[in-house]
């Protein structure tokens, strides 16, 4: 969680910097740096999840050398797990931030014909966010365990997607649809790389 607010404040410090240093007027160029500024915001969450996952390997190095038996009490796939779930919290907790001080006021929802369901909506997005980063936390360890660069390339390209997706808003199901697909996918991809086969789904199923 710490690691995803350091990047969260160096990308709003650059978008800051970027958006004062522009015209306020000029609206094509402000949203070309909202554009970049979501972008690049994606791009450093990723490289400090990969710097926490440089710090976590000295971390269980560390612990085989104090254990006695040579082996270290918590596996990368906890700590994969734990840190996509991390990432995921802190991200969930900064939307429902800014949702709730929309909801304020002044003005209502929907009362120029926009959709009414945007709270309804912006709940869904945050909700698949939280299990995306525990996916993606996932399938970014192993990557990094096993030096497969192309699952590592496909967690910031799925991450890039799903942000880039909600420029499509107030066409929700432009964003939604294809943020859950993903998210479907990340979790039937992770579930298989921790271990998980369609016979332990059954068994589980079926309380097995």
């Amino acid at each position: 969680a710490f690691f995803w607010l350091v990047s969260l404040l160096l990308s709003s410090l650059i978008w800051f910097i970027a958006v004062k240093a522009s015209d306020p007027r000029d609206e094509p160029l402000q949203k070309g740096l909202l554009i970049f500024g979501v972008m690049f915001s994606v791009l450093l969450q990723e490289a400090f999840r990969f710097l926490y996952y440089k710090l976590l390997r000295k971390a269980i190095e560390g612990l085989v050398a104090l254990s006695e038996d040579g082996c270290s009490p918590i596996s990368i796939q906890q700590m994969a797990y734990v840190a996509g779930v991390g990432f995921g919290l802190m991200s969930g907790a900064f939307s429902m931030i800014n949702l709730l001080a929309d909801a304020l006021g002044p003005g209502t929802v929907g009362i120029h014909g926009d959709s009414q369901l945007y709270f309804l909506t912006s709940a869904f997005m945050t909700m698949v966010l939280i299990f995306l980063h525990t996916f993606w936390g996932i399938l970014f360890f192993h990557g990094c365990e096993h030096r497969r660069w192309w699952e590592i390339t496909a967690v910031v390209v799925m991450h890039l997607a799903v942000s880039g997706s909600t420029f499509c808003n107030p066409l929700y199901v432009g964003s939604l649809v294809p943020s859950y697909l993903l998210m479907a996918a990340a979790a039937a991809w992770a579930y298989l790389l921790s271990g998980g086969s369609a016979q332990n789904l059954r068994r589980f199923l079926l309380c097995k």
